[in-house]
């Protein structure tokens, strides 16, 4: 690794080095016991970050959170203790860099050199290339105060520092305080990063001459080496739709940056929205088009937080060598737990009773009011959600039939019907799962409403457009249905905000639900995990299992290696010219994997850390390539 010998690197240790202001871990154990501990610890916090946002001077500041603080050297043990689980995510993933550059990274930190030092010289750092200030204890190693001679310990002391140190050639400075920002209008420094990972001060980062969001980030700019090929925080994720807060957060603790829109977007502003994007999240109503995908350059993957995929054109995606994930079970439960309440429901015709009960209606009467048990229940879609309710209302009773247009193997005792019109012709109960193809549009219409039994229940909670509404309607009015459930509508608002409207309301014995089959708590925390976790391995390995558009590759870790992406159109001979690359350079295989669908090629190889980076270009040349990454 090169590294320039006049090229230093100031870095900050609270909030920087470290994802936490030390002195404030420091009173969180000191005051544990404290009867006013939380008075006193936001005492301290308030200090600190006036210090670091400038408002006053930094000396005064350390004074008085030390004579505030009440601690001993006991207390600093554990301290370092938690500030080595604290060390910055960006930090630890650049160990190397440190280690490799220790002579030339300089910690100067208005912290304490009694917990900076343990921590830091894990990383390679001297103990002389730390510059912080000194505790002064009494006999019982308790906290007196602190060496008011050292330099830190004053205002404008980073400056004195630094300027002390004498360093002769370009330095720069990593930091996330006021104090950091005052080394660059000394002019002491060349650049000053605003290192946000931890927390952001915008007073600071409007001074800064770069804002980082990472170490990684720092290197990307500087053009240093780095652990990773590309910073983290470089990869924006678009959460559409309200999608759950687990998802943020995942995105979030890997580095993203992400934002949030809790609601659907048409196609024309996400064509605009999306120009930047490296992965987009969104639930049943966007529709990702083949428009809106020409637009996404640097879109890597697309996850549906739902399970259906069919407002992705996943076409369009294979095209431009963009991955799609979806949640294909972790919603099922809810669903089918939504379907067998509501089946019970109207049933016993509970909506009108309760509704002419809020009216003052007293209406305790048996007509009309039925058990499920011993009723056929006749389920359209025998997939992840009719296979699991076919199972539990058999559970509870019933007699269950059900009709797929794919082979499907029957659960417990249901029994396969050879058509639609069988079921139809059998069923008291009929409910929907199929999914969006796009032949199941108006699946159900006035012809299927004749075939049905009179006084059937009907649910529909797979898509709006698989019921034909007006048919529904006038069968419900004319007495052919009983009663209905219908969770999902031809259209739906793209918002709360948005007056909803179909046809369906007030009609007798008729649950109208807005889109809420998969929508429990549980089932959306599941899907906020499964989906991105999976967007996540595929960027930082590779792993393709699990998506609906790309071949499954399941890959094993690698270490010491580069991993090599190349997604390509499924034409002959592409890898065997990417073999030949390989080859011409003398470069060794370490590991290599292909599999193809009708479109596309994904072979991912690992090679041996020393290549010539001509191999790279030569790579992304290979006539029908769609798009090739790097991974360390």
């Amino acid at each position: 690794m090169f590294m320039q010998t006049d090229l230093y690197f100031i870095l900050d240790f609270d909030s920087t080095f470290v994802k936490v202001e030390a002195l404030d871990e420091l009173a969180a154990i000191a005051f544990k016991n404290h009867p006013r501990s939380e008075e006193m610890f936001n005492t301290i916090t308030g200090l600190t970050n006036d210090a670091m946002n400038g408002k006053v001077l930094f000396n005064e500041s350390l004074a008085k959170r030390i004579k505030l603080l009440n601690a001993n050297k006991t207390h600093i043990n554990s301290l370092i203790k938690r500030l080595n689980n604290q060390v910055s995510s960006s930090i630890t993933s650049n160990l190397a860099f440190f280690k490799k550059n220790s002579s030339n990274i300089f910690v100067i930190s208005g912290g304490f050199k009694d917990y900076i030092i343990p921590v830091v010289k894990k990383f390679g750092i001297p103990a002389g290339n730390v510059f912080a200030n000194t505790f002064t204890f009494d006999k019982q190693g308790n906290i007196t105060g602190f060496d008011k001679r050292n330099l830190l310990s004053q205002s404008g002391g980073k400056v004195k520092q630094v300027r002390a140190l004498k360093l002769k050639g370009e330095l720069i400075a990593i930091g996330d305080g006021y104090t950091d920002y005052e080394l660059k209008q000394s002019g002491l420094i060349s650049r000053f990063y605003a290192f946000t990972e931890n927390i952001e001060r915008h007073n600071v980062m409007e001074k800064a001459d770069h804002v980082t969001p990472s170490f990684d980030e720092f290197l990307y700019m500087t053009k240093l080496p780095m652990n990773i090929s590309y910073p983290k925080n470089r990869i924006r994720v678009l959460l559409l739709e309200n999608i759950h807060k687990d998802a943020h957060e995942l995105f979030k603790q890997e580095g993203y940056s992400v934002e949030v829109i809790n609601k659907s977007l048409t196609e024309d502003e996400l064509a605009d929205k999306i120009k930047d994007v490296s992965i987009l999240c969104i639930r049943s109503k966007t529709v990702v088009s083949q428009k809106a995908i020409s637009k996404a350059k640097k879109l890597l993957a697309v996850g549906a937080f739902c399970v259906g995929t069919n407002q992705i054109d996943l076409n369009a995606c294979l095209s431009s060598g963009v991955i799609a994930f979806n949640a294909p079970f972790s919603n099922t439960r809810s669903v089918v737990e939504l379907v067998l309440g509501e089946i019970i429901m109207l049933m016993r015709g509970i909506l009108d009773k309760s509704k002419n009960l809020h009216k003052g209606i007293w209406d305790k009467s048996s007509a009309g009011s039925y058990e499920v048990r011993g009723k056929k229940l006749g389920i359209i879609g025998y997939g992840k959600i009719g296979s699991q309710l076919s199972v539990l209302a058999e559970d509870m009773g019933m007699e269950v039939y059900y009709y797929d247009t794919l082979e499907k193997l029957a659960l417990g005792n249901a029994r396969k019907c050879h058509s639609l019109k069988e079921l139809l012709r059998k069923s008291d109960i009929i409910t929907i799962h199929v999914d969006g193809s796009e032949q199941n549009t108006n699946l159900i219409g006035e012809k299927e409403f004749r075939s049905m039994k009179q006084g059937v229940i009907f649910l529909n909670l797979s898509r709006g457009f698989v019921v034909d509404i007006e048919a529904l309607k006038a069968n419900i009015l004319g007495g052919k249905v009983r009663g209905a459930s219908i969770d999902v509508f031809p259209y739906e608002p793209i918002s709360n905000d948005e007056k909803f409207a179909s046809g369906l309301e007030d009609l007798p014995n008729v649950i109208l639900t807005p889109h809420i089959g998969g929508s429990t708590d549980e089932a959306q925390r599941d899907i906020a995990n499964f989906v991105p976790r999976k967007i996540i391995d595929f960027v930082n390995s590779g792993n393709s299992y699990y998506s609906v558009n790309f071949p499954n590759i399941q890959l094993p870790s690698f270490q010491n290696a580069h991993r090599l992406i190349h997604i390509h159109q499924n034409v002959p001979g592409i890898l065997a010219r990417i073999n030949s690359i390989f080859a011409e350079h003398e470069i060794n295989i370490i590991g290599q994997y292909l599999k193809t669908n009708e479109q596309i090629g994904y072979v991912i190889t690992d090679i041996s850390k020393k290549y010539d980076p001509k191999v790279i270009n030569e790579l992304k040349e290979i006539d029908h390539t769609i798009k090739f990454r790097i991974l360390y």
